[in-house]
């Protein structure tokens, strides 16, 4: 005789649902030809994920520069282009391991893609940009985004790495 199957477990209490957040063929249809940097940003409330719809134009790059704290995914879903130096195109998943060295350039057609990764925390200022005799540098202007306020860890920022925005030029 064989024993009954045991009974499922309760299903954990209903949390959000999930749901479409966006078209990224749309939003790029629909974005101006001229629009650069990050089209897209995901924005909910109580995320631990960031994620950007970003856009180079033909020939344009994201300069050599190294993320140390957070691993990136990237998924190309339109153009052609490299990433650290290997070839890529719509479907390509890129891998950016925190530590490593990260360059990106647009081919002939431009370049389109999503980065995901773990939600970085509030603004904060480290040792890193600590004046030697302690306390923090006299302007730290130049290095936070305008657009979504973080600090860069670099020190000539080309892109936001948190939203994704061009930094701007002098």
């Amino acid at each position: 005789m064989t024993e009954p199957a045991p009974a499922p477990a309760p299903l954990p209490a209903p949390g959000p649902a999930p749901r479409l957040l966006a078209d990224f063929d749309a939003v790029l249809r629909e974005a101006p030809g001229e629009a650069r940097g990050a089209l897209w940003r995901l924005t909910e409330e109580g995320r631990q994920l960031d994620a950007n719809l970003v856009r180079l134009g033909p020939g344009e790059a994201v300069g050599a520069h190294r993320e140390d704290a957070l691993d990136v995914l990237l998924l190309v879903v339109a153009g052609t282009g490299s990433a650290g130096g290997t070839e890529v195109r719509p479907g390509s998943a890129v891998w950016l391991p925190r530590g490593a060295t990260r360059e990106l350039r647009a081919g002939a057609h431009g370049l389109a893609y999503v980065t995901a990764h773990r939600r970085r925390a509030g603004l904060t200022i480290t040792g890193r940009h600590a004046e030697p005799g302690g306390g923090e540098p006299a302007c730290l202007l130049p290095l936070v985004c305008p657009e979504c306020g973080r600090v860069s860890a670099d020190t000539h920022p080309v892109f936001c790495s948190q939203c994704g925005e061009r930094w701007p030029t002098d």
